[in-house]
């Protein structure tokens, strides 16, 4: 996948910036959020998952470390937030690898914390805040 740059302009177009990420994110399974804190991984992350359909409540499991939601086709997505982590032992405790390899949708909140557990093929979100507020969405494969 050659880079692709997003702009989001504010809350406002969320709905196409989502439908654009799942256009060219449809063939990688694990997507990793990256961004300061603040920069709208987790909202970001909430409209896609209105996109395809989910119903439930989507918030960042900084606790938990996952969350599990259901699209309206029927697809289980896996959400997770490794802020918090204190190592990648934690990671693989909550059998990580078995939710990466599972085939279903998983989207990785602070990825950085646990950089030899990640696929080399997911895709890489890179969320900057610049002026105004407008976000930069920078698309890119993970260890390409």
């Amino acid at each position: 996948m050659e880079k692709n740059q997003l702009i989001l302009a504010g809350v406002d177009d969320l709905p196409r910036v989502a439908k654009r990420l799942l256009e060219l994110g449809k063939d990688y399974p694990v997507w990793l959020f990256e961004g300061e804190m603040g920069a709208g991984k987790t909202t970001l992350i909430r409209a896609i998952c209105e996109e395809l359909g989910v119903e439930d409540n989507v918030s960042s499991p900084t606790f938990s470390l996952v969350n599990e939601y259901l699209s309206a086709s029927g697809e289980t997505l896996y959400h997770f937030d490794f802020y918090r982590l204190e190592d990648e032992e934690e990671a693989l405790e909550i059998g990580i690898e078995e939710y990466f390899y599972s085939g279903n949708r998983c989207f990785v909140e602070w990825p950085s914390m646990i950089p030899s557990l990640l696929p080399d093929d997911a895709l890489n979100i890179e969320i900057e805040v610049v002026d105004g507020g407008e976000r930069t969405i920078t698309l890119s494969v993970y260890g390409e």
